[in-house]
């Protein structure tokens, strides 16, 4: 079940949207994204307010927290309804292409007929658009590059949404009486940035109570099929959850065969019959005799193949089998493990929370120290000034130790330029604890330019981390072009760190870019980049992605003590 304020949030872009297909006031499509955004990271469920308490959310005024409270109260709104009913569901299909804006679809719509993606893309084939103003080559370039993203993502869903069901599902079936266990496995469990579809386990010696209990959870949309071994459901968002319950007996070699991955489970299987033995989702057993040797347990069953217990986000056959049996695995990092958070926002510049509140709470998630990093000058549309950035810096101060012992940093993060400058001067960034820097624009940049821009910022004294490195937005934007072992080499020469960006439509640096930069010896910050409290716990994404790249805690800087991370900060810098 979709958490309220996501809902919300969601229909508000599509009102967005909406408005600016059919020729609206502009700004009024923005202040419904701005208020779209606010809700969805306000902390508190919006389902338990009324109008009156929606309107304390920041960018909800009477008129937008009138429309929530119908839709709260009916699952409709009717501005929404009546918008829907003028535009073509084709267009609507439309905008669903990265690159490609509302106004442009509806060109496509109206001049040209074209009403989906499919009909687009031979269009683009057959050179239809050649005479169509503003569909000039470059456009079409990137409608076509818009598309493959579409189509490569196919029905996969973001981690976070596939975690948020699947923690849901587990947490009602493992209240059904007989269970004894419940867990997800598949590709969510080895924490792959988008997901297929959910696997379920329960161990239970009967099958139906929870196949029934599944069929009738809230978050079912549709039975797919019902049997007694597994069921199968589609959500409300098209995600497909597959329900196996196995014998208790048998819990450890389930869980082991559905986590996979296929070509991990290839490896173990071949393991398995190179010692006369056979494994399958039922356990491992003798070939000749067929008596089971090992089952309940995943440690177990990994060991009597002789090896350790290799954690999911492992399981990729990209040199774990060959690690467990060799040097040994690495201890990856994990959530347990941050001491801080080194990139965070506020409402000084596009976060939704104040100082105050981002603070408090970082300390009630434990931090040792927690770094506020407000956008730098450069970025235009979020009108900071050196004054404001000292007075916050002043607060900041004021605030530090106030929370148990958790220390703050004052930070920002800057704007890397198409020459690889950032914001302000070096006498001026000598004053902040430590500077994350990142690309915001100039992205079709040629592959050298791009190259030598983020050296060169790498280069700079005053850089201490490269933020969400390759820009890429999952689903939507792929990342720049760049020679990005001359990038890691740098990173790695100049002692500039690169950021697992948690934020689960980034994930950047992604699992097999990590890989890449820890051979040339790059360390790593693994952050937020929270714009709101609800934020601060997207850590746990990048986390996932961190162990998908094999990094240890020593790998990453926020997880080490204070003090050396102070000694990191300074890179190099005598004085």
């Amino acid at each position: 079940m979709a958490r309220a304020n996501d809902e919300v949030e969601a229909i508000l872009r599509e009102y967005a949207d909406l408005i600016a297909i059919t020729g609206g006031d502009a700004f009024k499509a923005r202040a419904y994204e701005k208020a779209a955004r606010a809700i969805g990271g306000y902390p508190a469920d919006v389902s338990t307010l009324d109008a009156e308490g929606l309107r304390e959310i920041p960018n909800v005024g009477r008129s937008i927290a009138d429309k929530v409270a119908e839709y709260l109260r009916t699952g409709k709104m009717a501005v929404v309804e009546e918008r829907r009913a003028k535009i073509p569901a084709g267009v609507r299909e439309l905008i669903t292409i990265p690159t490609l804006g509302p106004k442009k679809a509806l060109r496509l719509y109206e001049d040209l007929h074209i009403s989906s993606v499919s009909e687009l893309a031979a269009a683009i084939e057959k050179d239809a658009l050649a005479d169509l103003k503003g569909f000039g080559e470059k456009t079409q370039e990137n409608i076509r590059h818009g598309i493959e993203l579409l189509r490569r993502a196919g029905t996969r869903v973001p981690l976070s949404l596939a975690l948020d069901t699947a923690e849901r599902i587990v947490a009602e079936l493992s209240a059904v009486t007989g269970c004894t266990r419940c867990a997800y496995a598949g590709s969510l469990r080895r924490m792959r940035e988008t997901v297929g579809d959910l696997d379920v386990l329960v161990a239970a010696e009967r099958s139906a109570p929870f196949m029934d209990a599944l069929c009738e959870l809230p978050v079912t949309a549709e039975v797919v099929a019902r049997g007694a071994k597994k069921t199968s459901v589609r959500t409300g968002k098209g995600l497909q959850v597959d329900l196996r319950v196995v014998p208790p007996q048998s819990w450890g070699a389930a869980l082991q065969y559905f986590t996979g991955s296929k070509a991990h489970n290839i490896r173990t299987r071949t393991i398995a019959g190179h010692q006369g033995l056979k494994l399958s989702e039922y356990g491992v057993f003798d070939t000749g005799s067929g008596a089971s040797v090992a089952s309940r347990t995943e440690e177990e069953v990994y060991a009597r193949l002789g090896l350790p217990w290799i954690p999911p986000t492992l399981r990729e056959d990209r040199g774990e089998i060959e690690a467990a049996l060799g040097e040994g695995l690495p201890e990856v990092v994990t959530e347990r493990d941050i001491r801080g958070d080194l990139h965070t926002h506020t409402d000084l510049t596009d976060g939704l929370a104040s100082l105050e509140a981002m603070v408090e709470a970082a300390a009630e998630r434990g931090y040792a120290y927690y770094a506020v990093t407000d956008h730098a000058p450069n970025l235009y549309m979020q009108r900071m000034t050196d004054e404001k950035i000292l007075a916050q810096r002043e607060r900041l101060r004021e605030l530090d130790g106030t929370r148990g012992r958790m220390r703050l940093l004052h930070g920002t993060e800057l704007n890397i330029g198409p020459e690889g400058e950032v914001d302000w001067p070096e006498e001026f960034l000598a004053g902040f604890d430590l500077c994350v820097a990142s690309l915001h624009s100039h992205f079709d940049l040629g592959r050298t330019a791009m190259t030598r821009r983020l050296v060169w910022a790498c280069e700079h004294p005053y850089v201490n981390v490269i933020g969400h490195p390759t820009t890429r937005l999952i689903g939507k934007r792929a990342g720049v072009d760049a020679d990005w072992d001359e990038v890691f080499a740098a990173c790695a020469r100049t002692g500039t760190a690169l950021e697992v960006n948690a934020q689960p439509d980034r994930l950047d640096l992604g699992d097999e870019d990590i890989l890449r930069a820890r051979e040339h010896g790059v360390r790593f910050a693994v952050n937020s980049d929270a714009h709101s409290v609800p934020h601060l716990a997207q850590l746990r994404y990048g986390v996932g992605t961190a162990q998908r790249g094999w990094l240890t805690g020593e790998d990453v800087i926020n997880t080490w003590p204070l003090t050396r991370l102070r000694r990191f900060l300074r890179k190099g810098r005598r004085g």
